[in-house]
């Protein structure tokens, strides 16, 4: 069997009092279809990175509507995960060879995997992102079974895509956060929902402004000058040295201005953090004014999640400059905060962030500052952005809906919705096997 994560169990009706009743209903009543129903949750990793978050949650809720669902994890593996990393690049436009070494290193950790799953009996299997999403070519009636890729679609490396589509095809249903993210191989199965945030999680759960200025003021951050935050993965992506420039800029006409990056190393499955931690070092130099938080032990015995909620209700503006992102959770997590948020031009921001109305969309990093002068100077605008970034994630981005939508999938999916497998997938693999 796979690594199993204990998880708990949470009632709907704690959050009665977030959703609107109609919301309640359906969830309520679609659940009652399916009590009993065993789901396994796979993804890559426990900790750290936007699925175990919402797996966190969502299993659990899953549970409390009467549900047995249970999530798993693949076993670790440095080698593997370096590898899955690169694919995790590639298939967000980064250009990369694809060497057949690592295709084999791939496939024999889809091999110990599929021999943990032989013997699990689930009605409905989840796999999580392009890691596990491999394993349904190597076990027999693997059915009726999802994949949800969480990550963004939009511009894939064609010789990864094509690896990867090949076993997508295999399964039942594919989810998408996107419309942006369905490629012509998957249209037919594609299902189109956004992941969303726990409003109950102690991350957003209201946390009065003077308790976190207290929590700063323990780690060097002033909080009577203005501070701006972007809390994501030293990652590439995410495009820190845009932030970095941002505020450079922005600094200029407000000289007391701070900087809090923060990114923690929790997930096992994302080796490549600590280099793009050294080159954001080096591009901050002797800057006092720059936080950069990436080692868990420093916080002390502060938890990760009330640290990150203390920096995002300090913060004036909150920056999400990602190149590519599939969703963005911190970018929600901010919103629901009711702060004003700068995203980058990344599908899955901007189906958050209508530009002006509830954020800003900036690209360049002028741009960026030029946003974040004008919030700071204009409380008055901050306050009526953020307003109605709230009021867009209570409509469309609490776990409750999310846990809708999964629902529907899988009454959907576990009444025999069934497509045919993609054969001359499962003849590659074999081919590539071969040559071991």
């Amino acid at each position: 069997m796979l690594p199993k994560i204990e998880t708990s169990t949470k009632k709907l009706e704690d959050y009665q009092h977030i959703i609107n009743k109609k919301q309640f209903e359906e969830i309520k009543v679609l659940a009652n279809d399916l009590k009993g129903l065993k789901v396994a949750m796979v993804n890559a990793t426990p900790r750290g990175g936007g699925v175990a978050e919402i797996l966190r949650s969502l299993v659990p809720l899953m549970k409390g509507v009467g549900l047995k669902a249970e999530w798993y994890t693949i076993p670790p593996q440095d080698d593997f995960f370096k590898v899955t990393k690169e694919m995790h690049n590639a298939l967000q436009g980064k250009n990369y060879d694809f060497p057949f070494s690592h295709r084999k290193k791939y496939l024999r950790h889809m091999e110990r995997t599929a021999k943990l799953m032989q013997d699990m009996k689930p009605d409905v299997w989840v796999i999580n992102d392009p890691q596990p999403a491999g394993v349904i070519q190597l076990l027999g009636n693997f059915h009726p079974s999802i994949c949800h890729i969480h990550i963004d679609l939009s511009a894939p490396n064609e010789e990864v895509w094509d690896f990867i589509s090949g076993y997508l095809e295999m399964y039942d249903a594919i989810v998408v956060s996107s419309k942006d993210f369905v490629k012509p191989e998957i249209k037919d199965k594609a299902v189109v929902f956004p992941p969303a945030i726990d409003p109950l999680l102690s991350k957003n759960v209201p946390l009065d402004l003077n308790s976190a200025k207290r929590i700063l003021q323990e780690f060097g951050l002033n909080p009577n000058r203005p501070l701006i935050s972007q809390v994501a993965r030293f990652d590439p992506w995410k495009d820190p040295l845009n932030v970095l420039q941002s505020y450079k800029i922005a600094k200029k006409k407000i000289p007391g201005l701070q900087l809090a990056l923060l990114g923690f190393f929790e997930a096992q499955d994302d080796p490549e953090g600590a280099k793009v931690l050294k080159v954001v070092q080096q591009a901050v130099g002797k800057d006092p004014d720059v936080f950069l938080c990436a080692d868990l032990n420093l916080l002390g015995k502060i938890k990760i999640d009330d640290f990150v909620n203390a920096v995002q209700v300090v913060s004036k503006v909150i920056l999400q400059k990602s190149i590519r992102e599939g969703f963005g959770m911190s970018v929600t997590e901010a919103m629901w905060k009711k702060k004003p948020v700068i995203g980058g031009k990344a599908s899955g921001i901007m189906m958050q962030i209508r530009n002006r109305e509830n954020g800003f969309i900036a690209s360049s990093p002028a741009k960026t500052a030029e946003r974040i002068v004008e919030l700071i100077e204009n409380p008055g605008l901050s306050a009526k952005i953020g307003q109605e970034a709230h009021l867009t994630v209570k409509s469309n981005f609490l776990m409750p809906r999310l846990l809708r939508d999964y629902l529907k999938l899988l009454k959907k999916t576990a009444n025999g919705n069934r497509k045919d497998i993609n054969f001359q997938a499962r003849k590659n693999l074999m081919n590539t096997l071969a040559c071991y």
